[in-house]
C-alpha cells in the first residue's frame, strides 16, 4: 500500500523513457499554450486529470495548464485569451470549440490574507500565487497532481500520485477532514473518480464521509447539479450510483432515491435506477445524445410513486395525485441540487404518462401515441420493464403499436383486453343531457316578452 502523502513535497522525476504519454495525444490548443508559455520564459506544465488519465492509457478531452505565469500575463501573450473567476483566477484561451484552461501556482497563503478569504473552513477566496510545489500540495487529490513538463517531456511527481496510480488507490493530499471541510464537494469526486478509474478510495479518505456528509447540504445546488451531470452521464453512472450509495453519501445528495431504496418496493427500484444507469452508459459510449431529464426522473420515481399511491389509495383524483406528488418530490429535490425547470417539466411529462399506458382504448391510444413526449415516457416504461418483469408484455404492446400501421394497430386494439382503468366509465362523457325549461316570466311580462298562450 502506498505511503502517506510525505508532509514536505519530494520530487520524484519520471522521464520520457519511463512512461507512455505521447504529444500526439495531447490537443493542438493545449500543446500550443504550452509552448507558447515555454518560449516566453515561463514555466508550463500540463497538470491533473489529463496527465492521470494518459498515464493510464486513456484519452482526455480537456486539459489543464499549470504555470508560473500570472493570469494577466497569460492574457498578454494570446490574443484569444479571457480571464474568469473570482474565487480562483483563471485564463481560457480559446481555440475553436475547444478552451485550454491555464492556472497560475497557487500557494500557501494565510488565512486572513486579501487574497484568500476562508469561511466557516470553505475557501471562498483564493487568488494566493505560489511555487510549483505549493501548488502540487494544494491539489486534492495525490493522482491528481502530477505535472507533464513540455520543456523535457518529463512526468513529476511531488505528493506520490505515481504510486498510487500503480496501486489504483485514491489518496487525498493532507488532512482528509480539513480538506473536505474546505470544499465537501470533494467527496463527491473521490466517489466519481473511484468510479471512472475503478479505483479504491482509500479508508484515511473515505472514513469522514459519515461524520462531514452532512455538509453537502450546505453546498449550491446549483454546483451540485452540474457534479451530478459528472457522476451520471460522463459514461460510468452505473459504477457512480453504486459508489454513492455504498459510500453513504446518496443520502445527503438524493435523500428521496435513499429513501425510497429502503421501502418494501425498494430492489425494484434499484433495478430501475441500474438499469437505466446502465442504459445511459451504453448511449454515452456509442456517442448518442443523453438528456438529465430522463436521468432525474429515474433517481426520483420511486419518491414520485409511494406519494401518488398514497393519494390514490385515499381517493385523490389520478391526475392531482400524480401532479402534487411530483411538485413535492421536485420542490425538496431541488433544495439539494438545483433541476432547472426546463428538465423538471419534461420529468412530470414522463412520469404523468405512465398511468395512461395502461389504458388500451382507441382513442386514449391514438392520443398517447401523438403525445409530444411519448417516446421520452415509452423508453422510461421500458426500463420499468427491465425491473418489473410483469410490465414486460404492456411494453411491447406499445411497442408494437408504434411501429405498425393502422391495420397492426386495430388488430392489437381488437385483442387487447381492457383494463379496469379502460372499462372505467369517464365522468364527463356520461353525464346525461338536461332539458332545459323556459323560465316563465312573472307578473305577465315582467321580462319583456309575450306570455304564451294556452
Amino acid at each position: 500500500m502506498p505511503e502517506a502523502a510525505p508532509a514536505r513535497p519530494q520530487l520524484r522525476v519520471i522521464t520520457r523513457d519511463q512512461h507512455g504519454i505521447s504529444r500526439r495525444n495531447i490537443s493542438n490548443g493545449a500543446l500550443r499554450v504550452l509552448y507558447r508559455l515555454n518560449e516566453a520564459g515561463f514555466e508550463a506544465f500540463l497538470v491533473g486529470g489529463a496527465v492521470r488519465d494518459l498515464l493510464l492509457g486513456g484519452h482526455p478531452k480537456d486539459f489543464d495548464i499549470a504555470t508560473n505565469a500570472t493570469p494577466e500575463q497569460v492574457r498578454g501573450l494570446f490574443r484569444n485569451c479571457r480571464l474568469i473567476g473570482r474565487r480562483f483566477r483563471l485564463a481560457h484561451v480559446v481555440f475553436g470549440q475547444e478552451i485550454v484552461e491555464v492556472a497560475t501556482f497557487r500557494g500557501i497563503g494565510e488565512e486572513g490574507n486579501a487574497d484568500r478569504h476562508v469561511v466557516d473552513g470553505r475557501i471562498v477566496r483564493d487568488n494566493v500565487y505560489g511555487s510549483i510545489e505549493e501548488d502540487a500540495i494544494r491539489r486534492d487529490f495525490r493522482v491528481n497532481a502530477l505535472y507533464y513538463n513540455i520543456a523535457d517531456f518529463s512526468v513529476r511527481d511531488y505528493v506520490g500520485g505515481m504510486a498510487d496510480l500503480e496501486a489504483r488507490e485514491l489518496h487525498l493530499i493532507g488532512d482528509p477532514e480539513l480538506r473536505y471541510r474546505e470544499d465537501p464537494v470533494r467527496m463527491l469526486r473521490a466517489v466519481r473518480l473511484a468510479a471512472k478509474l475503478n479505483f479504491r478510495i482509500d479508508a484515511s479518505a473515505e472514513q469522514p464521509f459519515a461524520r462531514l456528509g452532512q455538509l453537502l447540504c450546505d453546498a449550491a445546488p446549483a454546483r451540485l447539479f452540474d457534479e451530478s451531470l459528472k457522476l451520471f452521464l460522463s459514461g460510468h453512472g452505473l459504477a457512480s450510483f453504486r459508489e454513492l450509495d455504498r459510500s453513504g453519501l446518496l443520502q445527503f445528495v438524493f435523500p428521496s432515491a435513499a429513501t425510497a431504496l429502503k421501502r418494501s418496493r425498494g430492489a425494484e427500484f434499484r433495478r430501475l435506477i441500474e438499469c437505466g444507469l446502465a442504459n445511459t452508459d451504453a448511449r454515452v459510449q456509442s456517442g448518442k445524445p443523453v438528456t438529465p431529464a430522463f436521468l432525474f426522473a429515474l433517481l426520483l420515481w420511486g419518491g414520485v410513486r409511494e406519494r401518488a399511491e398514497r393519494a390514490l389509495a385515499g381517493g385523490a383524483d389520478p391526475v392531482e395525485a400524480w401532479s402534487n406528488a411530483a411538485d413535492a418530490v421536485i420542490q425538496e429535490q431541488s433544495a439539494r441540487v438545483a433541476i432547472p425547470r426546463r428538465f423538471s417539466l419534461v420529468m412530470e411529462e414522463i412520469w404523468a404518462l405512465q398511468p395512461r399506458f395502461e389504458q388500451r382504448m382507441k382513442k386514449r391510444v391514438m392520443r398517447l401515441l401523438t403525445h409530444p413526449r411519448f417516446r421520452a415516457a415509452y423508453d422510461f416504461l421500458a426500463v420499468r420493464a427491465e425491473a418489473e418483469p410483469e410490465l414486460a408484455e404492456l411494453a411491447q404492446w406499445w411497442e408494437q403499436a408504434q411501429q405498425g400501421d393502422a391495420a397492426v394497430l386495430n388488430d392489437l386494439l381488437t385483442h387487447s383486453a381492457p383494463t379496469a382503468a379502460d372499462a372505467a366509465p369517464v365522468k364527463t362523457a356520461t353525464r346525461k343531457r338536461r332539458r332545459r325549461r323556459r323560465r316563465k316570466p312573472a307578473g305577465g311580462g315582467g321580462s319583456g316578452e309575450t306570455p304564451a298562450g294556452p
